[in-house]
């Protein structure tokens, strides 16, 4: 990945000299690697002086490039010229024009198969193990509602839970509850509808919850309480007006009395040595910049490609970050019948965005572009570089759960709430998150690695990044070393050796239904 870096000296030495760095040699752009960005008449190693001031991350342009030439980045078009910009320019996002996305119907289909690495075997985890077979990283009791009436009474409930009944049960570590904005003044049984409903039945059924499913509802509501529970399930609803409730204490009281019960179950559970195969990893990337596809993502990618090598099921998302690099993935696809699928949900919310008069052009933030990525087929290109090298084997509509092992695709939109949320009911029981910019984003349910692009801001946020990719950028680390370190921490954290900093503080956020289908 790592084409061209103008990385000399000790780290302290770096820390003075212009630097860039260019990810192939047909690329006729670079980033500026310094920290705060490099000043016009700065001179690279190479003999290229800078024009104007280029701010970290930022494009600077390697050669001249005309009026309506292709900007390359990747080796991949990222844009054309939409003025002339000379040797030593800023490449701003407004001498860039976008180009197109690349054109369904013409993309090509399990062409470029990767052929399976050798299996990595002997690498482990303490994780815990249900009924079902599968395993969590976590030994949480999550309280699932119906409908959005009754989360101002469950959050109620879980402070008296939390502080009256989870102190006799040590080994359980949380009580979570799965509140969400829908369930009534909705239509039901629009087809749309079976997205939020999934997602909520499968989100009951993620492996750090044990398998006790408990659900608390209203009773006038469209989504009846029952949809949310496994079949054969009884006895797991308190439904508030039930006429046997004799005012809301009592209601509360039965919430507690069924938690009870649950608790009980899970504080039994123990940690017990487990194949990395039983993992079931979730990736994702937010606060981008232009670093992420330079140091944390292709690390992650590696790590990734170790994960799927020891027989885990790895899982990557965010179609409007994947859309403008479509073409990149459906070639890598297990057979045409995946590469069809990875099209179905391109196309799908190509639909989706347009009836919003909306396109993929309204994912980028304005912080993706303080950082350096100037539009979305940038981010694109960095974004997908997580998933690795390896054959994807299959795709997953939002919410669907995991039903095999290796790379796969998981469609959700980019909001990294929804995104968490439908990989969490997709079976995701540890989370990579990727940031340049910084975010203290975190995840009752499942641990998350945050793992920062750049150096500076793992020093600058040292008690919230978990790990730091930057050295790539330096040339202190190679991708494959700091690669294997991920995948070592990913270990030990789904063991429960190492603490992520978003649990060390308690900081997580709430979960976001994705819910495409009409409101009454």
């Amino acid at each position: 990945m790592l084409k061209e870096t103008f990385v000399t000296g000790t780290a302290t030495a770096q820390a003075f000299e212009p630097r860039y760095i260019r990810l192939d040699p047909n690329d006729n752009v670079a980033i500026v690697v310094n920290d705060l960005g490099l000043p016009a008449k700065s001179r690279f190693a190479c003999g290229l002086e800078l024009r104007t001031f280029v701010p970290q991350g930022h494009k600077v342009a390697l050669s001249d490039i005309p009026e309506g030439e292709p900007i390359r980045r990747y080796n991949e078009v990222i844009g054309t010229a939409a003025r002339p910009i000379l040797a030593g320019e800023w490449v701003d996002e407004a001498r860039i024009d976008m180009p197109t996305p690349p054109e369904l119907d013409k993309l090509e289909l399990a062409t470029a198969v990767p052929t399976p690495q050798a299996p990595l075997e002997g690498y482990t985890f303490e994780g815990f193990r249900n009924p079902d077979g599968s395993v969590g990283t976590k030994n949480v009791l999550a309280i699932s509602t119906s409908v959005q009436c009754v989360a101002g009474t469950l959050q109620f409930a879980i402070k008296r839970i939390k502080a009256e009944l989870l102190p006799k049960y040590p080994n359980v570590d949380d009580v979570v509850g799965l509140t969400h904005n829908y369930g009534c003044g909705v239509a039901i049984n629009a087809p749309l509808a079976i997205v939020p409903i999934r997602t909520l039945q499968n989100l009951a059924l993620n492996p750090n919850f044990g398998g006790e499913v408990m659900v608390v509802g209203l009773g006038c509501e469209k989504l009846v309480p029952e949809r949310l529970l496994p079949e054969g399930t009884d006895s797991s609803v308190v439904r508030m007006q039930d006429e046997a409730f004799d005012g809301f204490g009592a209601i509360v009281d039965a919430v507690l009395e069924m938690a009870d019960a649950r608790l009980a179950v899970l504080n039994a559970r123990r940690r017990e040595t487990c194949p990395a195969s039983d993992l079931v990893i979730g990736l994702q990337c937010g606060g981008s910049d232009a670093f992420s596809g330079v140091t944390a993502n292709p690390a992650l990618g590696f790590a990734a490609d170790l994960l799927v090598r020891a027989g885990a099921a790895v899982m990557f998302s965010e179609v409007t970050e994947v859309r403008d690099a479509i073409h990149l993935l459906t070639r890598r696809a297990a057979n045409e019948d995946v590469g069809r699928a990875l099209i179905r949900e391109m196309d799908w919310y190509d639909g989706y965005l347009a009836k919003g008069d909306a396109d993929r052009s309204a994912n980028t933030t304005p912080g993706n572009k303080k950082g350096g990525l100037a539009n979305i087929v940038e981010k694109s290109l960095g974004s997908i570089v997580k998933s690795g090298t390896s054959p994807i084997v299959d795709v997953l509509s939002p919410g669907e759960r995991v039903r095999t092992k290796g790379m796969i695709f998981a469609a959700t939109p980019a909001s990294d709430f929804i995104c968490g949320t439908l990989q969490l009911a997709s079976g995701m029981t540890l989370q990579v998150f990727t940031t340049g910019r910084g975010t203290p984003y975190g995840l009752a349910a499942a641990p998350v690695i945050k793992v920062s692009t750049r150096t500076e801001l793992a020093r600058r946020w040292k008690d919230l990044i978990d790990f730091d990719a930057g050295r790539i950028a330096t040339g202190e680390a190679t991708i494959e070393e700091t690669g294997w370190d991920l995948f070592r921490l990913i270990l030990d954290v789904a063991s429960g050796r190492t603490k992520v900093w978003s649990d060390r503080w308690g900081i997580h956020n709430d979960l976001t239904l994705f819910t495409p289908g009409p409101v009454t």
